[in-house]
Formats: structure tokens, sequence, C-alpha cells
């Protein structure tokens, strides 16, 4: 099916299938599932188009390269940032925990989930990043919820990054304090949220330290000054910093040199550590305290031995190798570069996280599958997860991308953006 006739069945369609009201609950149904038989009419019609990008299934990925429908793609849409989740030692001791300990805890932190092992790995990512005490759980999402929703009441005022993560937004829903949210990296604007606070209201800033679909740094040093200033905590979300910032991969704290002002650091497992799981690192007393009230952490399993030495065995990686973080920066800002050259519209940046702006959702998917069918495993981000009209390519590079993977991928971004009118054709293509 060509472009023409693909634009002109599926616009009205596709902004149908991206809108909010079909990914919202709609009060006014009778019937509780009619949202999802309408729902279902629309993301029908984008499956049999061929542009349904969600839930591919892999069948292996080996970091730098996946195989997807008998095809092997160069990976440019994962956060397997240090390329570790194949990494002999990472695989030997998930394999060592597993013989050892079993495949699950069968019980939460509190009660039988703890084992001396994660007290280990509690102690040395506190020593990595200055602080006194870490607290690991099973998901990076559930460490969110579990540290703002254990701190904050109807009495606290919790500052947003407009851009923030999900799981941010979600906890402050869940601890029932008051979201004010600030336009993205605008330090005036937070100011003058923190100005307008009421007296007796405890109040939190809660930041990305990278911003997961833009691939930008928060302001660090500039929200570290206003929380002294006006007497704030400050939560710094490192999911998409943590390995990658910083000459040591300590995250976007160390890479500004804040760390101790920084009352609370948290990461995942799941991006550079090659595993699931997540940490939230602080002073001793409010650790224990989360330790005690983290609804998340205390109803829920302990991650599985297996995940846990998976994770700490990249961590010892990350911190022997450092090379990896340098070369997974690099790696993508020659690929930023090229890209740029070529008139890609792309954002800057200095992180793994490449973000090439389309505009169009439709355009967007449509890019999104020629890529994948020329070998190139993207992410397209589309309404709502980006404002209307900022549909965007989500690129992301890692430490194990070879010159070869990045050529043959930047080989595809010339020809499908020649494709779709997105770029001036080289003038060798020209002069042919």
């Amino acid at each position: 099916m060509t472009w023409v006739s693909l634009n002109s069945i599926m616009n009205d369609s596709i902004d149908q299938l991206l809108s909010d009201r079909h990914l919202l609950p709609d009060q006014d149904d009778a019937d509780l599932f009619a949202k999802a038989f309408e729902f279902q009419k629309i993301v029908g019609a984008s499956r049999a188009m061929g542009i349904y990008p969600y839930f591919q299934p892999l069948e292996c990925n080996l970091g730098a390269e996946a195989q997807l429908k008998g095809k092997k793609v160069i990976m440019l849409g994962s956060n397997n940032y240090l390329g570790l989740t194949t990494h002999p030692k990472v695989r030997e001791a998930a394999i060592e925990a597993i013989k050892k300990y079993g495949t699950s805890m069968t019980g939460s932190r509190l009660l039988n989930g703890t084992l001396e092992l994660h007290e280990t790995f509690e102690h040395e990512i506190a020593e990595f990043l200055g602080k006194e005490a870490a607290l690991v759980f099973t998901t990076g999402y559930q460490v969110n919820l579990g540290v703002i929703s254990a701190l904050a009441n109807h009495n606290t005022h919790v500052y947003l990054d407009k851009l923030n993560h999900a799981s941010l937004f979600d906890a402050v829903q869940m601890s029932e304090a008051r979201p004010i949210f600030y336009k993205h990296l605008n330090m005036n604007d937070l100011e003058k949220a923190l100005a307008r606070t009421p007296l007796g209201k405890a109040k939190l800033v809660a930041t990305d330290g990278v911003f997961s679909m833009e691939g930008d740094i928060a302001p660090l040093k500039e929200i570290a000054s206003l929380c002294q200033r006006y007497k704030a905590r400050l939560l710094v979300d490192d999911a998409h910093a943590f390995g990658v910032l910083g000459t040591r991969g300590e995250g976007s704290s160390g890479h500004f040199g804040v760390s101790d002002q920084v009352d609370l650091i948290m990461s995942t497992f799941s991006k550079t550590l090659a595993s699931t799981g997540g940490f939230v690192a602080g002073r001793a007393e409010i650790i224990d305290y989360i330790k005690h009230f983290g609804r998340s952490m205390i109803f829920s399993a302990s991650i599985t031995p297996g995940n846990l030495a998976a994770a700490r065995a990249a961590f010892h990686i990350m911190k022997a190798e450092p090379e990896r973080v340098h070369l997974a920066r690099g790696n993508a800002n020659r690929l930023r570069k090229e890209l740029l050259a070529m008139g890609w519209d792309v954002a800057l940046g200095e992180t793994p996280i490449i973000s090439i702006h389309v505009g169009n959702d439709l355009t967007t998917l449509a890019l999104w599958k020629d890529l994948l069918e020329a070998g190139v495993y993207v992410n397209p981000v589309v309404h709502p997860a980006v404002d209307k009209d900022k549909a965007l390519l989500r690129v992301s590079t890692i430490a194990t991308h070879t010159t070869a993977h990045l050529d043959q991928a930047l080989e595809a971004f010339q020809v499908v953006g020649e494709r779709y009118g997105l770029i001036q054709k080289q003038a060798a293509h020209a002069s042919g």
C-alpha cells in the first residue's frame, strides 16, 4: 500500500486511536467494557495496515541486535545503555543465584523476602552514591510509588516537571499530596510555584534526572539551589541517568556535583544494570522509614534472587569498566551529529537518548514501519505520550553498538528520510 493511500485511509482513525478519549475511562458509558470494544476497532485497523508499533514479539534480543519475525535488526530502541544484558558475568551471576536461592523469595521484603545479598548490594549502592543507606525494590516504578506515598500526604505540595515519568505522577496521586506542575526545565516557573506555597506546607521537588523521551538533562544545580532557598526536599529519578552520566556512571547528581544536595536518589535496574528492580538512596533515617511504610515494597513480593544477582554483577562491571559509560554517549554523539547533518530535526543533547522530532502521528508510525523493514528498530512516540503534533522517534544507543551498526542505521535513515521528504537528497543521489 502506498503512503498516499495509507494517509487518506488512516488519518482520521489514527487520531481516534491515540486520543485521550480512548485511553481514559468514560464515566458516561453504561457498559464498563464499551470503550474497550470501540478501541479495538481502531487498533484492528492499524494492525491490518501494519503500522501498529506496540508489543512487538522479539524472538531474541542480544543487545546491539535483535531478531523479529525471523529478521535480524539493529536495536536502537533499548534502554540497555551499557550493553550488559548478555554479558557472561551477568548471566552467570543470575544462574548461580538461582542455584543457591531458587527462583523466588516467595514473600515480601518485610517478612521472609530479604537476603544478606539484598543488604550487601544496598550498602554498595549507597557507598557508590555517597549516601548513608539504600533500599532495593522489586521494580523501579514501585520505588517512586513507595517513596512518595510513604513520605507525602494531603499536607504536602509536590512540584513536578511536566515531562516527568508517569510513576512520579502516579505516586503523588497515591499519596494524596497536591501536585504542582511547572513547565519543562523552566526554573522561573518552578521558583514562582515554590514562592506561592502557603506557610506550613511540606514541599518536595521531584524530577527526572534524564527525561526518557527527550533525553535532556534536568538542571540540578539550579533545582537544588531553589530547594535550599525555599526549604523543599529534592527527589531525583535517575532511571535514565544512572550508568549514563558522570565519570563513573553515578548519574545526574554526580554529573553536576550536587549529590550532597539531593535528598533522595532513585533509579532502576532495568536500564544500565541489565535486570529488573530498583533502589532509592538517602539518609539512613529516611530510608529506614520508607522501609517500614513504603506500601509498594511491603505488599509486593521481593525481587527474585536471579534478578538481584544480575543487577549486582552489572553494577560491578559498570564500576570496573567506566569506558562503557563513555562509549554509550560517544555512539549517541556520532549518530546525533550525522542525523543533524542529513537534515533530521534532532534535539541537541549529551545522553544516549536521541529525540528526532517528526510532528504528525501517522508519519511517525509510517517511519517506524519503514525503518523496521530496513532492519532498524526504533521507538515511535505519539500523542498522548507527547503533545498533539509533537510526535517523535526515540532512538537510543548502547555501548556495544559497532561502527558497522551505526553506518547501517544511518543509511536507513537517509533512505527513509528522503522517501518522506523530511530531508534533502544527498548530492551523490541527486546527481544520479
